[in-house]
């Protein structure tokens, strides 16, 4: 049996279009900010904070009417005028939360959390809650609102299980096996 080796710039070449192909569908870093577009509204002041409370107030707001001020709850909720099309109700199954302030959020592959809820210092500020439906990987989002510190965040799923990842996953399969098939070719022939 005769082995032929890859030829060292052919090797180069297959490695940097690999590595572009990686990067081309690796997930880019995103800042979310107070009223921007991704924004679905405000509770004013979003307390008691419990996870079913959050769970309460994210829903209340997907059935909210665009650019509408309600009570309910005990509080004051403003809904954006952002239309994200047909929304999930959100769900306690799966979701996450970190209280210690870090304003980093990971959300993964995509199409794993919903909606993102951020509450600023206790009584003295509010909750802000985003869409966050079509975002994936590393995002930032505001570490004070107005002089007000974050004092936690609380991701939601959607209330439908199983949602596919668009596709990105089996494209990148299909590429490394396309890979692999061509360097066999090289090393078997």
């Amino acid at each position: 049996m005769k082995i032929n080796l890859i030829p060292t710039r052919k090797l180069a070449l297959l490695c940097t279009a690999l590595a572009g192909a990686l990067l081309a569908f690796s997930p880019s870093a995103r800042a979310l900010q107070l009223g921007d577009a991704h924004e679905l509204g405000f509770v004013n002041f979003g307390i008691p904070a419990g996870d079913n409370d959050r769970l309460n107030y994210v829903n209340h707001l997907v059935g909210m009417a665009l650019n509408t001020t309600d009570s309910a709850f005990g509080q004051t909720f403003t809904r954006s005028g952002h239309a994200f099309g047909s929304l999930p109700t959100a769900v306690l199954a799966g979701s996450v939360k970190d209280s210690t302030g870090n304003n980093q959020v990971n959300l993964g592959a995509g199409g794993l959390y919903t909606y993102l809820l951020a509450k600023y210092d206790g009584p003295n500020y509010g909750t802000e809650v985003w869409y966050v439906g079509d975002l994936s990987g590393m995002i930032t989002i505001p570490a004070t609102a107005g002089r007000y510190g974050l004092s936690g965040w609380m991701l939601f799923g959607p209330g439908v299980p199983g949602v596919p990842d668009g596709g990105t996953t089996a494209m990148l399969l299909g590429a490394a096996l396309s890979v692999l098939g061509v360097a066999r070719r090289y090393i078997m022939s």
